[in-house]
């Protein structure tokens, strides 16, 4: 088997389903992007998928560098990996009380 080079990977071309607006997280299944710009319904665009974004999260306290999942109900980033969609991990410790973390996607 051999390879072709075709892109870096850090931002992929994503054809929404529904508008994305930008800054939007997006559930791939196994992981998740962020738009970066807005994509109307049944256009392409391009999902951010590495790199770290500040993202609002459920309550409860973050220790840098635990797994973070991305709940598609609460539209929130949490540590609870049950019924979610794995996301990164915390590039910054934050608060219970804090309303973002730093997260690091997992690219």
């Amino acid at each position: 088997m051999t390879a072709k080079y075709w892109q870096k990977g850090e931002v992929l071309d994503y054809k929404a389903g529904t508008a994305v607006k930008n800054g939007e997280v997006v559930s791939l299944g196994t992981r998740i992007g962020v738009a970066g710009e807005d994509i109307a319904a049944g256009e392409t665009g391009h999902l951010h998928v590495v790199g770290v974004f500040e993202m609002e999260k459920a309550t409860g306290e973050i220790t840098m560098g635990a797994a973070l999942y991305y709940s598609a109900t609460d539209k929130k980033i949490t540590t609870t990996a049950a019924g979610n969609v794995p996301a990164g991990y915390a590039a910054a410790p934050a608060a219970s009380a804090d309303e973002t973390v730093l997260m690091k996607l997992l690219g």
